[in-house]
């Protein structure tokens, strides 16, 4: 490389620390909960830049709390057990049998592996259920279908799944007053005892609601929210982005995300972002810039 193309490249470099230091500043001291999809999980070299980025932040001083999700995985133990399964909703029907499964391979080979990983990228993590302490207490599910020619609501049993009904989070606090990351797996613990699969998107917007987030960052596989002529939203306001739902503009598996985002900054967070995981160090992207790569939107009230 010639003396010229690198002094362009120290420059540039400089200009994008330039720009992160205000960002900086800005953020430290704050809390950021980032939900790591099962989709964005998929890569390894995704999943090494995820754990560095999550180092990073944590070293210019924002507190880290990861929850992440792994239907992917959960869905290819089950094929290799020959264990069937259906959803509902998009939540995935959990008897006795199928929730023993998924809560070894969310709080077993997923959370171990994400540890492990912010350990390599040179960061303290601690792995968590929501049964660790206690500090998610859950409740089941309830979905109920109309009888399309009775109009009768039957209840349908969705098995052990569970949403979160209390997260404690005086116990993540302590975590993160010990300088460590806590990555969560959404597993909670019901009133008498029972281990209930909760749904990822969910975990992690309860978690930021606790914890009074500055950000919620809900990392998926795709860029963010879409207007009705398909070009990408930067920001939204909570009013826009419930219109958007109402009028049919946010569609499909778009809907639970956007409504999971809309719960948490109406419950104390200051923003939710949702944005593609699998882009390259998407969250220093988000974090860092001026207009981020994802979808933001805020609490009711504020302005951009």
């Amino acid at each position: 490389m010639s003396d010229t193309n690198t002094k362009r490249t120290l420059q540039n470099k400089a200009a994008i620390l330039s720009e992160a230091l205000p960002y900086m500043r800005r953020y430290a001291g704050k809390t950021f909960v980032v939900k790591y999809g099962g989709h964005a999980m998929g890569d390894e070299a995704i999943a090494r830049s995820f754990a560095e980025d999550m180092v990073l932040l944590k070293q210019v001083g924002i507190n880290i709390v990861v929850v992440h999700g792994g239907g992917p995985q959960i869905g290819a133990m089950l094929e290799r057990l020959k264990i069937k399964s259906s959803f509902v909703d998009g939540l995935r029907v959990t008897d006795q049998e199928t929730v023993g499964i998924v809560e070894m391979v969310l709080s077993g080979s997923i959370n171990k592996g994400l540890v492990a990983a912010i350990s390599q990228a040179g960061g303290m993590a601690v792995g968590l259920s929501g049964k660790d302490g206690g500090f998610v207490r859950a409740r089941p599910v309830r979905r109920t279908k109309r009888d399309p020619d009775s109009h009768i609501e039957e209840v349908l049993d969705l098995g052990f799944v569970g949403e979160p009904e209390f997260v404690d989070a005086k116990t993540l606090s302590r975590f993160l007053d010990a300088g460590l990351i806590p990555v969560i797996a959404p597993i909670g613990l019901g009133a008498s005892g029972e281990t209930f699969n909760i749904n990822a998107d969910t975990m992690a917007g309860a978690v930021a609601q606790a914890l009074k987030a500055e950000r919620f960052l809900l990392l998926t596989d795709v860029e963010g929210i879409r207007n009705g002529d398909g070009d990408h939203i930067s920001e939204l306001s909570h009013d826009e982005a419930q219109a958007l739902i109402e009028n049919g503009v946010i569609h499909g598996g778009m809907i639970p995300k956007a409504t999971t985002c809309l719960n948490a900054v109406e419950h104390g967070v200051a923003a939710a972002v949702i944005m593609n995981g699998r882009v390259p160090h998407a969250s220093l992207l988000e974090i860092f810039t001026e207009h981020g790569v994802g979808t933001l939107i805020r609490a009711p009230g504020t302005k951009s």
